[in-house]
């Protein structure tokens, strides 16, 4: 009944390396405070923390019950939902219409486990688009009608409808490509996002001088983008035994996670500065909260999923 989320050993391998190298910058960052201490290693230290945090949870999901993976992928879209519909000021009469969103959850992670490709494709999309006016209009509300339907639609869009296809990655059909199962896929998805960003981080820092949006998030500049693109390139063939694609694919798919998740990332930050917030939330020390960390995989894992798709199944 229950299935253990297959790990293969280049999928092992890779977890040890990556294990190895957040060990190597813990000890060099904390070495380095106790020896010299310097201010810019305080949001050092708390990155590295929130690295922990992220392996953590990317192992429990991967390396343990399938539906340990759907759980979790869940409850994090449930907290990222809350962060962002939390800052919208949303009108408390059509708290019923709200509730509607909430319960749309777990209904689209059901989707995900049973393996109903229609179903989860269109439940937010399509059914929510219905559902969500339905209530309000059943009780004779149209003040803030706009407003509130847009707002918890879209809502739903960035932190349910994209995140969950992170989880139906372990409902896709078995294929003898696929060595390396959903745990691979997931690994690479979430690790070279990841790595994405430390890349984008440190050559804005050396090289960064033109800034792409400035008034949106000053600290993006096109030597980050570069330098994510190489970064993630990089990380992308160092990891491709997790992948059952080609290396021209492999490839491809770094750079279109390096950008996806990089306007990604904008995107959450527009929102962040129209509602004139720094973090939607203080869950991980050093990062705001769930949806400040997973902003990139918002769209660089919509990329994946369905660029992978496509080669598997086409």
């Amino acid at each position: 009944m229950f299935g253990l989320l297959s790990v293969g050993e280049q999928t092992e391998r890779s977890i040890i390396a990556t294990f190895a190298l957040i060990m190597f910058f813990t000890l060099l960052f904390y070495g380095w405070d106790f020896v010299s201490p310097k201010p810019f290693l305080r949001p050092l230290k708390d990155r590295v923390n929130s690295w922990w945090i992220i392996f953590i949870v990317v192992i429990l999901m991967i390396a343990t019950k399938r539906e340990v993976l759907f759980l979790a992928m869940a409850f994090m879209s449930f907290i990222a939902f809350r962060e962002l519909i939390s800052k919208l000021n949303l009108s408390h009469k059509h708290r019923r219409t709200i509730l509607i969103a909430y319960l749309a959850i777990p209904i689209q992670y059901y989707f995900a486990y049973a393996r109903d490709f229609i179903a989860f494709l269109t439940f937010i999309p399509v059914g929510m688009l219905v559902l969500l006016p339905f209530r309000s209009i059943l009780e004779d509300l149209s003040d803030e009608s706009i407003k509130t339907f847009s707002q918890l639609h879209w809502a739903l869009m960035l932190t349910v409808f994209s995140l969950s296809h992170i989880s139906y990655l372990a409902s896709l059909p078995n294929v003898e490509a696929l060595k390396e199962g959903a745990a691979g896929m997931i690994f690479f998805l979430i690790v070279i996002t990841q790595l994405n960003d430390v890349s984008q981080f440190i050559a804005g820092k050396l090289f960064g001088k033109r800034k792409i949006s400035p008034l949106i998030s000053p600290n993006k500049t096109w030597a980050g983008l570069i330098g994510g693109i190489i970064g993630s390139t990089g990380f992308g063939l160092l990891f491709r035994g997790l992948l059952p694609h080609t290396t021209a694919q492999v490839v491809l798919l770094s750079v279109l996670i390096a950008t996806t998740g990089f306007f990604g990332d904008l995107n959450i930050s527009a929102i962040k500065r129209d509602l004139k917030i720094k973090d939607m939330g203080d869950l991980i020390p050093g990062h705001g909260g769930i949806l400040d960390r997973m902003d990139s995989l918002i769209f660089s894992n919509l990329a994946f999923f369905y660029l992978s798709y496509y080669w598997l199944y086409s």
